[in-house]
């Protein structure tokens, strides 16, 4: 049996002729300041990691083709005003991945626990970079990672640090999110967690196929125009006037998992052609929400992986479901996407 010799054996100086990891700061607009991380697979799929925005992914193209959506203000520094009320939107650049959490996930709220702003603060957090390996694909190693430690943490108060790692293959068209939770603190800590994947155009686009299995329900307050038996919610729309301004809907969603306890969804745009497979275990993360904003000039569609529902912490601890962190215990999440031509 023999080995296939790539065809770069021998014809490279520095793995950056094939991918890795690139870290800058942006130096112009709302950005100005802001640590980056540019990261290309050499297989088509590169993207950028906002360091200071808890590692979220903001950019990310697979060959000449845009996978997320982003917002007006695009990538900006973190500001910890936007912690308040539903402050959060002025500085949400959208982008292909942004966390919610990590103790509320939804909107707004206030009770004798505390004032939650909408979705937490944890996108707002910066991160402390603690490795970064490059590949070293003359000596057969293809793998790249970065990994980065965030602090949402309050003196006399929960302690929750998220480290994170985004880490691929040189040559495979995927990105893997390893994330663990843990309560650094002494007292219990609630805990809450949701993945706001956000897909746009040309990914997302006029009859591209919303992928996802599993009951659903309609958010409640929905309008009803898409979430409704008989309606093709499963495609993507053409702009909608009635999505002007915060004009919205979506369904929550019970995936369905496969034997080895994954769930997958995405989107397969057969007009480019081009797909985004996107992998979670039903065990780490029970609650998928399809979020379709068709809004003209803000045209987005949301996959949103979570512990919970966007409903907010108050909810799910009227209910029960609210997860309570002993000092010292972890919660530990994967999520892997790949995307296909």
């Amino acid at each position: 049996m023999t080995t296939q010799t790539p065809g770069w054996q021998h014809k490279i100086s520095h793995h950056l002729q094939l991918g890795g990891i690139e870290t800058a700061v942006l130096d112009n607009g709302p950005g100005r300041g802001t640590r980056i991380a540019w990261i290309n697979t050499g297989a088509g799929l590169r993207y950028k990691v906002v360091i200071d925005r808890a590692m979220d992914i903001a950019d990310a193209f697979f060959n000449q083709h845009s996978l997320a959506w982003i917002s007006h203000s695009g990538v900006t520094a973190p500001q910890r005003i936007t912690d308040k009320g539903v402050n959060w939107l002025q500085t949400f650049g959208g982008g292909l991945m942004t966390t919610c959490g990590l103790s509320h996930v939804g909107g707004p709220e206030a009770d004798e626990y505390g004032d939650r702003g909408l979705h937490g603060p944890i996108s707002n957090t910066p991160a402390e970079i603690i490795s970064i390996i490059q590949p070293d694909p003359v000596n057969g190693q293809m793998e790249m990672s970065i990994t980065g430690i965030m602090q949402q943490v309050q003196v006399l108060g929960p302690q929750l640090v998220l480290k994170r790692t985004i880490s691929g293959t040189l040559g495979q068209a995927r990105i893997r999110i390893y994330d663990e939770v843990i309560n650094k603190g002494n007292l219990p800590a609630p805990h809450m967690l949701l993945y706001h994947f956000n897909m746009g155009w040309p990914l997302v686009d006029v009859g591209a196929d919303i992928c996802w299995e599993g009951n659903w329900t309609s958010r409640a307050g929905n309008p009803d125009h898409i979430f409704r038996e008989g309606h093709p919610y499963k495609k993507c729309a053409a702009p909608m006037d009635s999505h002007a301004g915060n004009g919205e809907e979506a369904a929550i969603i019970d995936p369905v998992a496969a034997a080895d306890g994954w769930c997958t969804c995405g989107v397969h745009n057969a007009a480019l052609p081009l797909t985004l497979s996107l992998r979670f275990k039903k065990e780490e993360l029970p609650v998928l929400t399809n979020w379709q904003h068709w809004g003209k000039g803000e045209y987005v569609m949301g996959l949103e992986p979570g512990t919970h529902p966007p409903t907010g912490q108050a909810k799910a601890r009227r209910e029960g479901t609210l997860i309570m962190l002993s000092p010292g215990e972890a919660k530990h999440y994967e999520l892997e996407i790949a995307v296909s031509s």
